[in-house]
């Protein structure tokens, strides 16, 4: 196996430098801490600057934690701490519905599949964790579109894939699903990604009611639907209950 990246593993040791710092640092104050060569370690830093890890002050030329780095960080907390809060409420979802459950949240336009509770019954199924859904034909992505007016336009002015005759894939159409959602506070999708196949989600809120993703139920039309093909109503309320149970644990407030 090959061994570590000198330049990966020193421009690492500035990050864990400047994180411990408790003020800026200057070139002279990094190399002297990593004992490494005031070029090196000028060079590093700006590429990190470059990509906006780190971050100068204009007025004395020492460097910080840059917005970038921060945000990456911030991300993996938040769907660390989606995921935790999920765990509890997701299992008993699964068991009371008979169905498959997801909780999922934006990562660069798709849905990201942060847990994922199996069918509770014998049939083959295939872990989903990690996954990457498309927004517009899953009830995970499309609660999550409704919520994201950012991530909306982007799908919206883009080209959907239609992965079924009933995907949505117009603007107008989409637009109107999302205002549909706003407006019942849940979402469900019809054989729109995968034929035979329903789903329903509900957003989940963190601290100010902002929505930081959804939890949803999916399986067989004919279990998820009625006979006039809308989500059981049953299920759509084991759905948001389970939506407002993480949400609690998330902080958020009652709405």
């Amino acid at each position: 196996m090959p061994g570590q990246v000198q330049s990966i593993a020193r421009a690492a040791a500035i990050l864990r430098l400047l994180a411990s710092s408790s003020g800026r640092l200057g070139i002279g104050e990094i190399a002297r801490s990593l004992d490494l060569p005031k070029g090196t370690a000028h060079g590093i830093v700006r590429t990190l600057q470059d990509v906006g890890f780190v971050e100068q002050d204009k007025t004395s030329g020492k460097y910080q934690l840059g917005a970038a780095l921060l945000h990456l960080g911030t991300s993996y907390l938040d769907v660390n701490e989606l995921r935790s809060r999920s765990i509890n409420w997701a299992d008993p979802l699964a068991a009371r519905s008979g169905e498959a459950v997801r909780i999922g949240t934006l990562l660069d336009g798709k849905v990201l599949v942060v847990h994922h509770v199996f069918r509770p019954d014998d049939t083959l199924q295939t872990l989903d964790v990690g996954s990457l859904l498309p927004p517009h034909a899953t009830a995970l992505g499309k609660v999550l579109l409704a919520y994201d007016v950012g991530a909306a336009n982007t799908v919206m002015q883009g080209e959907p894939e239609p992965y079924t005759r009933r995907t949505v894939v117009t603007a107008r159409a989409l637009s109107q699903a999302l205002t549909k959602i706003r407006d019942n506070g849940w979402g469900a999708e019809i054989e729109e990604m995968t034929l035979g196949e329903a789903g329903i989600a509900a957003p989940i809120r963190g601290y100010g009611g902002l929505v930081v993703g959804a939890i949803g139920l999916s399986g067989p039309v004919d279990r998820v639907c009625d006979g006039q093909r809308q989500p059981r109503p049953t299920l759509v309320a084991y759905v948001r209950d389970a939506a407002r149970a993480v949400s609690r644990d998330l902080g958020a407030a009652r709405w």
